[in-house]
């Protein structure tokens, strides 16, 4: 059974200034520059917080984690973030352009508190494996500030959108906050205290499973936590944005694979090999094989690689047979042709991870690197199907966009 709250959360207080020079996307995805835009925004942008500057001076006593919770409390005590008065869920839509395709799509789910349950429970499932080194640092942020800054990013199935009905009547003429971020998408949330509707969503949430869709590493710190702590009520919820999965508005993008570093790379012998395995056709441009991504081929896997000083672009296809893209990616060619280790690949000794087709091709035809493998995008389905039967893909097997924006609303442990 999905336990779902209402909750009491800290937000930002128009004292603190304009929403957009306060709230950050996920830690994860914050590179140093992305920070030091953030740190130029506003003294009390949330990025001091969840992802502060390092010092070389740093100590034990004076160092990130601890700046962290000086800087939250500070603010709370200022009336820099405020805590509600009333218990409530928020409605969160997002309108944003497709990256690849350019469609305009809008996605729209609710914020509210989850219980935190064991994998074992088979309530929350996952479909990617976490590393240890993620989950220390959001453990000791979440133990210097006892609290939660951005929501897991939860999807169930609701074929009928009962929910979805449950949430945009209640709606409020007016929306609680607007927000458009850096990648141009529109952000809106609504503020929903009326008892009897969040009543309502909780009775239809009940019987739903939930699949992680973004935020493992920070999931599991919140279940290490509870269970440290197993006197703290607070401790055994987490927020999370629910989003049905079948919404039109949910879409993955593929995340492709570009290669350096390989020192005894030849294409012939690759090709050689691979036709054992695949059929083997050749585009004459990223163009056509997008255009051949875009009629779809559920049967097949198809992967396309580019391949420094060769025109065009060549593409590896075999029947599905259940298999998923980026596991074959992994295992029959990574690992299997170019004898490239799983702990290689986890520690990205020879790979980079990269959002859209020409991006990854730009990589290895201007010379930076020497292959790129570019896949068709994980569908909800697949994922569906992998999390509910227990197992896991290969990180960086979905990319759900646009990412939830951290600071919307804060969770804070005070019991």
């Amino acid at each position: 059974m999905a336990q779902i709250t209402s909750f009491l959360p800290y937000r930002y207080s128009p004292k603190a200034g304009e929403l957009h020079d306060l709230v950050t996307q996920p830690y994860d995805k914050i590179s140093p520059k992305m920070q030091e835009d953030y740190l130029a925004r506003s003294p009390y942008n949330l990025v001091r917080v969840i992802l502060g500057p390092r010092r070389d001076d740093d100590t034990e006593a004076n160092n990130v984690y601890t700046r962290a919770s000086k800087y939250f409390s500070d603010w709370i005590a200022s009336g820099i973030l405020q805590k509600e008065a009333e218990p409530s869920i928020y409605a969160y839509s997002q309108e944003f352009q497709v990256p690849d395709s350019g469609e305009t799509l809008s996605r729209k789910g609710f914020i509210a508190l989850g219980a935190v349950e064991d994998y074992e429970g088979c309530v929350v499932h996952r479909h990617e494996q976490t590393l240890s080194g993620p989950k220390k640092d959001r453990r000791q942020v979440l133990e210097h500030t006892k609290a939660h800054f951005g929501q897991i990013f939860m999807i169930y199935p609701d074929p009928e959108g009962r929910v979805d009905a449950l949430i945009e009547g209640a709606l409020p003429a007016e929306p609680t906050a607007t927000i458009t971020d850096e990648y141009g998408v529109l952000h809106t949330l609504y503020k929903i205290s009326d008892q009897d509707v969040i009543a309502a969503v909780t009775r239809e949430m009940a019987d739903k499973k939930l699949i992680i869709a973004d935020g493992h590493h920070r999931y599991e710190t919140a279940l290490a936590y509870r269970k440290d702590n197993p006197d703290s009520k607070d401790a055994e919820r987490v927020m999370m944005t629910f989003v049905n999965m079948h919404s039109r508005g949910l879409r993955i993008l593929a995340t492709h694979r570009v290669l350096k570093g390989l020192s005894d790379f030849n294409l012939q012998a690759f090709l050689k090999k691979a036709a054992g395995s695949f059929k083997i056709d050749r585009y004459d441009s990223v163009a056509s094989l997008k255009q051949a991504f875009e009629q779809p081929a559920p049967s097949s896997i198809r992967i396309g690689m580019v391949v420094k000083g060769e025109e065009g672009v060549f593409l590896l296809e075999r029947d599905r047979n259940n298999g998923l893209d980026v596991r074959v990616l992994h295992e029959d060619i990574l690992e299997g042709l170019l004898d490239i280790t799983p702990e290689a690949v986890r520690d990205e000794h020879y790979i980079q991870y990269v959002r859209g087709l020409e991006a990854a091709a730009d990589m290895v035809t201007s010379g930076q690197a020497q292959v790129a493998f570019l896949l068709e995008a994980t569908t909800v389905e697949q994922v569906a199907e992998t999390s509910f039967a227990g197992g896991c893909m290969p990180q960086k097997s979905t990319d759900f966009y646009p990412k939830l924006l951290t600071g919307l609303t804060i969770y804070k442990l005070e019991r």
